[in-house]
């Protein structure tokens, strides 16, 4: 147990059986390592509330600057089996485009041009949606399996794997669903709660 987080009691059950599942996706479909991607999410904080203060010497009351303003985003980070790291999606709380960085910030074209994607929430968190989770599947996951497919020589109907945490948005039964039907050839592995 590492900074407070406990083990599940039969942790060495679940990431064997993690393993044996992982190991017959891999052999049974041949999976070659640029189609096996693992996806985290994190938090990337960009402006830390602080504990500075501001007031004339001598002041009876002085408030502390933007002690409960801290502002955040979440980057979903994918890297494939053989080492090649896939665009971020980052994501922002909001509810417009207003939310995620204007298009004329410095450096936002050649984010664009290396096919990061940058997303509001539509709600007032950061974390990742079902819109969020099938937009990264469509703009990015996707589209670098089928390149990937193409390089390789092998048909668009190759299975491929995406291992990713068993967040509720994530194995819910819509999102299971939408990516049977949707991404029928991509198979989603998810990593034993408690583990990471």
């Amino acid at each position: 147990s590492e900074g407070g987080h406990k083990l599940p009691d039969d942790w060495e059950k679940l990431c064997e059986c993690s393993f044996c599942r992982l190991a017959y996706s891999i052999k049974e479909e041949d999976i070659p390592p640029s189609l096996y991607v693992n996806s985290d999410q994190t938090q990337a904080v960009f402006a830390q509330g602080s504990k500075l203060t501001w007031a004339p010497t001598g002041a009876k009351q002085v408030s502390v600057v933007g002690e409960d303003e801290k502002r955040a985003f979440t980057v979903l980070v994918s890297i494939s089996n053989d080492g090649a790291v896939l665009p971020f999606q980052a994501i922002y709380s909001g509810y417009t485009e207003r939310s995620c960085p204007n298009r004329s910030a410095r450096n936002y074209g050649e984010a664009e041009s290396a096919g990061f994607c940058f997303e509001c929430s539509e709600t007032d968190n950061y974390w990742s949606t079902q819109k969020t989770m099938r937009s990264f599947v469509d703009k990015i996951l996707a589209p670098y399996f089928s390149s990937q497919k193409q390089k390789l020589g092998l048909p668009q109907t190759q299975k491929s794997l995406w291992q990713i945490d068993v967040w509720s948005v994530h194995r819910s039964d819509e999102f299971r669903t939408w990516m049977r039907k949707t991404h029928p050839t991509i198979i989603l592995d998810f990593i034993p709660a408690g583990t990471t």
